[in-house]
């Protein structure tokens, strides 16, 4: 894979090969989370397919309580600008990054958190990677 970014004896980075976009996304490259941020894996109707690590330390859910239900009520997400970013993502397949949000999990007290919200660009049933780093401010 990282040898394709750089293919030939070019120095910038490729486009995709599938939609000819004049640079090519790649999260290892161009995103760095916190230790403490929690990864949850969505299909493209929002529902979570996975959780990664620190999932289940922000919001106290097992992996198997949450695969299959929609992200946002199983998260009791509920953003400080009043939108919805995961759809925003899902329906536009742009990335949503920065945004405040609250996460009010099932049986968990209430915390805030920094939603980065990243389309699946590659795969053709779309999707989202949902990143939620917890903060301390109010």
């Amino acid at each position: 894979m990282a040898a394709d970014r750089n293919a030939g004896f070019r120095r910038e980075a490729r486009g995709c090969q599938k939609c000819g976009f004049a640079y090519l996304f790649e999260l290892l490259d161009d995103y760095y989370p916190a230790p403490n941020a929690a990864f949850f894996a969505c299909d493209a109707d929002g529902r979570i397919v996975d959780c990664g690590r620190g999932s289940f330390e922000l919001t106290g859910l097992k992996t198997e309580q949450a695969i299959g239900r929609p992200v946002t009520e199983v998260l009791g997400l509920r953003f400080e600008d009043g939108g919805d970013h995961v759809s925003t993502a899902l329906e536009w397949e742009v990335r949503v990054q920065g945004k405040s949000v609250e996460v009010n999990a099932e049986f968990d007290l209430p915390a805030r958190a920094v939603a980065d919200i990243f389309p699946a660009y590659d795969d053709e049933d779309g999707g989202v990677l949902l990143v939620l780093t917890p903060s301390n401010h109010h």
